[in-house]
């Protein structure tokens, strides 16, 4: 009886943990199809070293045909407080490309987009971290907005949906 116990009260972490391991496997996340993007330059990615979703979203962008160039803090939020990301707006892993900010796990559709219009923002941002975003699950059809911020920028300016 005291195993069957045990069991029970365990289970419900164990499968949640197991949960949350499957959500930063890189080749369980969807990456949208776009030609190289190399010619923007290197993108720099700040994240924290033991961050596996972050790793699923470079993963991706490495897919997608970005240059990636890493840096691995155990402090993620001083790239956020140098690059002057609203604090509405953090998540989990930093990057710079070509002059703009990218903040959290932002569609590789968005970012095609900021490239190509190359409004005067200082970039956009995926606030916290949705669910069925690129490196949190990957699913095409998962509704969230990608905020844009500083510049021309209003708070709260939505520059791209995914999902519709």
């Amino acid at each position: 009886m005291k195993l069957i116990k045990i069991l029970l009260s365990t289970l419900p972490a164990a499968a949640m943990v197991l949960g949350l391991a499957t959500l930063t496997i890189p080749s369980m996340v969807h990456a949208e199809s776009h030609s190289s993007m190399s010619k923007h330059g290197t993108m720099l990615v700040t994240k924290d070293p033991n961050c596996g979703c972050c790793s699923g979203w470079v993963a991706l962008a490495r897919e997608e045909g970005y240059d990636i160039e890493i840096t691995d803090t155990d402090d993620i939020s001083v790239a956020k407080i140098d690059a002057d990301i609203p604090g509405t707006l953090w998540a989990c892993h930093t990057a710079v490309i070509d002059g703009y900010i990218i903040e959290g796990h932002v569609p590789f559709a968005a970012l095609a987009k900021l490239l190509e219009e190359r409004p005067a923002i200082a970039g956009i941002a995926v606030p916290g971290m949705p669910f069925g975003s690129p490196g949190m699950g990957g699913d095409p059809s998962a509704r969230y907005d990608v905020i844009a911020f500083g510049g021309e920028a209003s708070a709260g300016d939505v520059f791209y949906q995914a999902g519709l």
